[in-house]
């Protein structure tokens, strides 16, 4: 028996419950959101009558909502925690994403489980432990090469989920305490101060500076829209995409672009992969990744564990937007600049560039006099620098305003039985609904009612619906007003079948015999309560040291504890592998100093990552 298509799932983050409508709106199979606490990120969270509202939009296209309960939680919480859950459960969600063990551990409603990505997911035996104890979905770290998924894929039967666009956090998440020790600010508490994109001096033994004020830990976004394919065969199934703090138009436009990918690829492959929702979106404008907020983009580590000395994967000028490179500059005097190529730039875009001393610089376009640019500020800019618009104002405003329609095809068919009129519709979800009225003195017609019936059937503006197909009655005259209220009373039906027949999925069994794959923990590995102990014991670890969220002032921290673990290398992104053959150009021993603080860089080359520590 062949086997069916793997459902594929394009999850789109959410601040709110706008967003995460116009996420749905544009396309999305699934959105992930925060609830009012324990969400990861303090500023997004959601109430529980905002997050039951979106549930029940998202619902309607068969698409889920996932919330982000993925933070830390400490032994007071517990109790709130466990409630929160329950609030949830009853407000429609559909799964919760955790790194707390401890939530395996409190009084749950029968809700899936979600590894996040703060699990640190990054090997088959992590993966294979997850889904024994009761995860049916698993957020793998973002650094994992097209064979690394593979051979987790091997192990496991859950989907998987990889992101694919969007901010990368330089470490492997859920494994830095930077913010923690150094700000008081726990990113896996939900409260991060980006240390990553602060600017650094990278300095020597001596303190002699050898790179100024650059921004060594900011990587550039995320971009895997042109590798999805290979992504898919190496046995990804949900594709995530970043930005739980970004506002609707960023939203809506990566939605839209990656919606139109992936459609084409499983148009294009129709026996392996399907949609895992439903229903159709048609935009009012084209989607281009480049005219949202990116600091230019990587494939990160997606093809090669060991990228070529100097693969850019930081973006050092700054951590600001890049935005669209739009030109380079042909001439520059004053006010007033003209660009090597035509361009669409109006009155009020924003461009950058970089300065002659170095820094990205802004301006705003006041006016466009054909080819001739009238900034609003004079800027020294020399011919041939490339110009970025990083503020689209076009763009802007056509996203500002409703932006997609997606609708769910339903087939129609008109019966007279006696004296009733009946209409049957049957949509693409799989629901057929027939509903009938009183019609006693429906009449022969003397021209064919064909195109008025389907006309009258076919207006469904304020619904979710489009009609696909209508088989109709044309011998018989039927009111408008009688076709119109049956209609409408047979789509109520057709709302409630929907709702009736939900199925949301369900928490997978724990199996407690099988053992973590480690017998010691650090406090990289997050335990910050009693009952995460006491999984972690349940399942053969002896050794375990409290998360560093449990010590609060950074002097309590021991020394040489790591801050931050990361695969992305300083000395690779400036040309210096230690393996390479420029590795004489950096000094062995080097530090990253920002303001007061100083951070000691330690290469580990068997396994081509790096450690921070104080």
């Amino acid at each position: 028996m062949p086997a069916q298509p793997r459902h594929i799932e394009l999850l789109a983050p959410a601040r709110d419950a706008q967003v995460a409508l116009d996420a749905i709106n544009h396309g999305a199979d699934a959105v992930y959101m925060g609830p009012a606490h324990h969400g990861a990120r303090a500023a997004a969270g959601n109430s529980l009558d905002d997050i039951a509202r979106v549930c029940d939009h998202a619902h309607r296209y068969c698409a889920r909502v996932y919330a982000t309960v993925n933070t830390l939680v400490m032994d007071s919480e517990l109790r709130d925690v466990e409630r929160l859950v329950h609030g949830l459960y009853r407000a429609g969600v559909d799964a919760l994403i955790v790194q707390d063990m401890a939530l395996l551990r409190l009084d749950l409603p029968p809700i899936a489980l979600h590894a996040s990505t703060q699990c640190d997911l990054r090997t088959p035996s992590k993966a294979r432990f997850l889904e024994a104890v009761g995860f049916s979905q698993l957020v793998m770290a973002r650094e994992l090469t097209l064979d690394e998924i593979a051979a987790i894929r091997a192990v496991t039967t859950v989907p998987l989920e990889a992101f694919v666009h969007g901010a990368l956090c330089v470490s492997y998440s859920g494994r830095c305490a930077l913010s923690q020790v150094c700000k008081g600010r726990s990113a896996n508490r939900g409260a991060c101060a980006q240390m990553c994109r602060l600017p650094y001096d990278l300095v020597d033994d001596s303190g002699r500076r050898i790179v100024t004020g650059k921004h060594l830990l900011s990587l550039r976004d995320l971009n895997l829209s042109d590798r999805l394919e290979p992504l898919l065969e190496a046995g990804v199934s949900s594709l995530k995409i970043e930005g739980r703090l970004k506002d609707s138009s960023y939203v809506k436009n990566v939605v839209a672009y990656y919606r139109q990918a992936l459609d084409a690829i499983i148009a294009a492959h129709p026996d392996r992969y399907a949609r895992a929702s439903l229903g159709h979106s048609d935009y009012t404008f084209t989607p281009c990744l480049e005219r949202s907020f990116n600091r230019s983009f990587t494939h990160y580590f997606l093809d090669e564990r060991r990228p070529a000395d100097g693969t850019p994967m930081a973006q050092l000028d700054t951590p600001k937007s890049m935005g669209q490179p739009v030109g380079r500059v042909a001439t520059a005097s004053h006010r007033v600049l003209t660009l090597d190529r035509p361009h669409d730039i109006v009155n009020g875009d924003g461009l950058s560039f970089m300065s002659p001393d170095g820094t990205f610089t802004g301006v705003r376009v006041n006016r466009v006099e054909g080819t001739r640019l009238i900034l609003r500020d004079e800027v020294a800019i020399a011919p041939g620098t490339t110009v970025y618009r990083t503020a689209d104002k076009a763009f802007d405003d056509l996203l500002a305003r409703p932006s997609a329609t997606r609708t769910i095809a339903l087939d129609a068919t008109l019966a007279v039985a006696g004296n009733r009129l009946m209409l049957t519709l049957e949509d693409e979800r799989g629901n057929r609904v027939t509903h009938s009225i009183d019609a006693p003195d429906l009449q022969p017609a003397r021209t064919s009612q064909a195109e008025r019936q389907q006309q009258t059937l076919a207006r469904l503006g304020d619904t979710i619906y489009r009609l696909r197909n209508a088989s109709v009655l044309p011998e018989y005259f039927i009111p408008a007003s009688m076709l119109t209220a049956l209609r409408r009373e047979t789509l109520e039906l057709l709302d409630r079948a929907q709702r009736l027949t939900l199925d949301r999925p369900r928490r997978l069994p724990e199996d407690r015999t099988i053992a973590y794959p480690a017998t010691t923990l650090t406090p990289a590995d997050n335990v910050a309560n009693h009952l995460a102990e006491q999984f972690y014991r349940d399942h053969g670890v002896t050794t375990i040291a409290p998360a560093l969220e449990t010590h609060t002032p950074a002097s309590d921290v021991p020394d040489g504890t790591i801050l931050m673990h990361t695969r992305y290398c300083i000395r690779r992104q400036l040309g210096a592998c230690l393996r390479g053959p420029h590795a004489d150009r950096l000094p062995a021993h080097l530090y990253l100093v920002t303001g007061n603080t100083r951070l000691a860089l330690h290469f580990d080359c068997p396994h081509c990552e790096t450690h921070i520590t104080l």
